[in-house]
């Protein structure tokens, strides 16, 4: 049972149970009778509590004078009940990250004195409007993250006259009024994510002169942003619209640079040369969009202040020509983004005036050369991504040397040449390293044991990598990458942290696979495949106890493969078809439910394969399904080797 503490508090009684306390349990029912309680915080506890039972201890006594209900993240469960009405002096209510359910009362609209009511994050359900349409003294609404739905109509809001914040996204809403409506409200903060206002543009919002935040995104809006638009959310801080269906030519109907701090317009189909920036954007998001020709106009621009922008992201556009090398006026950058666009050309030297610059994606262009030298100054990079792409040249020493706090590394799908410098090995921030799909030639370092974010010990707990603003701000954006594993390409966002991964596939690398390489027990990927390499699988490898994927496919391993491999719990892909390798398929959990295919090419036998190993040295071949023959010392029944081939 729950420990209550009840004092004086201003003259007032007050009852609060700190969050530090960790405590579980129901609420006694004495606390019923402390009748002149005013605030209650029961927040951040273990209550596992139906919400209704806790209003049936509350509402006979306390509910009269009391003015602040706080129980957030309590695990309180259940539905709210009439009972909520008898609280009348209520002033705010807090009952967010709960999983209280089913319709708010009617009895809601009792509370004419609430003026903060905060509960999102639970699984409430119906129209709450048609409740709470009453309350015209609230001044902030938080029901975000529900599963509310129904019409919101003009009559709903029309006594809501105290509203300055709504916080609704997550929910399934539909806004119906007139073209001609205007709130009898004005906000200063607006989140309506994934409510259905359009298809025309709302126009009631050039009413709200106070607004700070705009939160439109996914809301079904179709057409051209007004330019009566721009001019009334001047004064706003942050704008999200995207994910609509906006278009047109922001240079159009925008008649002055954009000087919103924050906009986020991506996915939508808005075309034409980029908008200019004035120096007071910080965060700006026009990916996904069909924006084309050249951004020298957008990147060259003199400006009379310094640039402050940190965050720019142009990924999946249209956008044409080499990229400018005027990166020397954006110094304040943290976080660059053009990958899938038609960019060609070299790397701008320029860039390496970026020394904030944690995060740069340049996937997916056909850019040509090499690295840059200038480069090098980024020290600050977090994440770099350069592949599939035409680059050239080697991979220079540098890049190990000084780029020191880099945590994904990848350069795949290019043309560079030469060895792996062992450089490489002292990035030992680097989680994932891809650098598939190349012509790199020469030895596996076997120094990526001193990889140290690759093992158990010093392995992340943390499921996102962000880049993070500087110079005051508190802004982060999370890095997401496209990694390629278990044969299939994903991008990773929200666990890209967790995952640790080294491909070299599809490369001319040679000699053996380094038994370092084993002590890397934190690795979750591992990729050898299509290269030259030779020697024996390393008899260590079963120590990398968090192995998901291992491809060591097309090389000219020999040997046996390892006892140990059997270890592998985790293991959930494993290809090692096309090598020398011979005799049993050693006994595991995992390796027998692996299809065949992971083993053809080889002189192997047994489970997964339908041929039985044997001690007569008798060689016989079998047919994968591809009708490559395999050479293997076994017996085997020749209906069963024709049904599974």
């Amino acid at each position: 049972m729950v420990q209550v503490e009840a004092r004086d508090h201003n003259m007032a009684g007050f009852c609060a149970v700190s969050k530090g306390n960790q405590l579980e349990g129901n609420i006694p029912t004495s606390l019923g009778n402390l009748c002149n309680l005013r605030v209650i915080d029961l927040s951040y506890l273990k209550l596992n509590q139906q919400v209704n039972e806790l209003l049936e201890i509350l509402a006979p006594c306390i509910s009269h004078g009391l003015t602040t209900l706080a129980v957030q993240s309590s695990r309180l469960s259940g539905n709210l009940t009439d009972h909520i009405g008898a609280f009348k002096n209520i002033d705010t209510l807090l009952f967010s990250n709960n999983s209280i359910g089913g319709a708010l009362p009617r009895s809601f609209g009792k509370l004419s004195s609430l003026r903060y009511l905060d509960l999102s994050m639970n699984k409430f359900i119906g129209n709450p409007f048609e409740s709470l349409r009453s309350l015209s003294k609230l001044l902030s609404l938080h029901i975000d993250g529900n599963l509310f739905h129904g019409v919101v109509k003009e009559d709903d809001l029309a006594n809501l006259t105290s509203l300055t914040e709504i916080h609704a996204s997550g929910n399934n809403f539909t806004l119906t009024v007139g073209p001609n409506w205007i709130p009898n409200f004005q906000l200063t903060y607006l989140e309506v994510t994934s409510w259905q206002l359009g298809p025309s543009f709302p126009l009631w919002i050039q009413s709200q002169n106070q607004l700070q935040y705009v939160g439109l995104s996914n809301t079904g809006i179709f057409g051209s942003i007004p330019t009566q638009m721009w001019e009334a959310l001047s004064q706003v801080r942050y704008l999200n619209l995207s994910r609509n269906h906006i278009h047109g030519e922001i240079g159009t109907t925008l008649k002055n640079p954009i000087s919103i701090p924050v906009i986020d317009l991506s996915s939508n189909h808005l075309c034409g040369k980029l908008p200019y920036l004035s120096s007071d954007v910080l965060q700006l998001d026009l990916s996904s969009n069909s924006f084309s020709e050249s951004m020298n106009d957008f990147l060259c621009n003199d400006q009379d202040e310094p640039m402050q922008l940190e965050f720019l992201n142009l990924a999946s556009n249209n956008l044409s020509g080499e990229i400018p090398d005027c990166w020397m006026n954006w110094t304040s950058l943290v976080d660059v983004n053009l990958q899938s666009n038609h960019f060609v050309g070299n790397l701008p030297q320029s860039m390496g005036s970026l020394a904030e610059l944690q995060s740069l994606q340049i996937r997916n262009n056909t850019l040509s050369g090499i690295f840059p030298t200038s480069w090098k100054k980024n020290n600050e990079l977090i994440s770099l991504d350069l592949g599939e792409n035409n680059l050239s040249g080697s991979i220079l020493t540098w890049v190990g040397e000084n780029l020191l706090n880099v945590k994904i590394l990848r350069l795949r799908s290019n043309r560079f040449a030469g060895h792996i410098p062992s450089e490489i090995c002292q990035m030992s921030h680097l989680q994932v390293l891809d650098l598939a799909q190349n012509n790199l030639s020469g030895n596996i370092p076997s120094c990526f044991s001193n990889l140290s974010a690759m093992t158990l010990m010093n392995q992340s707990t943390d499921p996102r990598i962000y880049s993070q603003g500087k110079h005051g701000t508190s802004m982060e954006s999370i890095v997401s990458v496209l990694l390629w594993l278990k044969g299939r390409g994903d991008e990773y966002r929200n666990i890209l942290g967790l995952v640790t991964s080294i491909d070299l596939s599809s490369n001319k690398l040679f000699g053996e696979i380094p038994r370092e390489i084993t002590y890397l027990n934190g690795l979750n990927f591992l990729n050898m495949s299509h290269n030259q390499l030779i020697g024996h699988i390393p008899q260590g490898i079963g120590n990398m106890r968090s192995l998901q994927s291992i491809d060591f496919s097309r090389n000219q391993l020999f040997g046996e493969i390892p006892p140990s491999i059997a270890n592998l719990s985790f293991l959930s892909m494993l290809d090692l078809s096309y090598n020398h390798l011979k005799g049993n398929i050693p006994t595991g959990t995992q390796l027998q439910t692996f299809d065949a295919s992971s083993f053809i090419g080889n002189n192997l036998c047994g489970p997964p394969l339908p041929i039985n190993c044997s001690s007569n040295g008798k060689t016989h071949s079998y047919e994968g399904s591809d009708g490559h023959g395999v050479n293997a010392f076994c017996q085997y029944d020749i209906d069963l080797l024709w049904d599974s081939g």
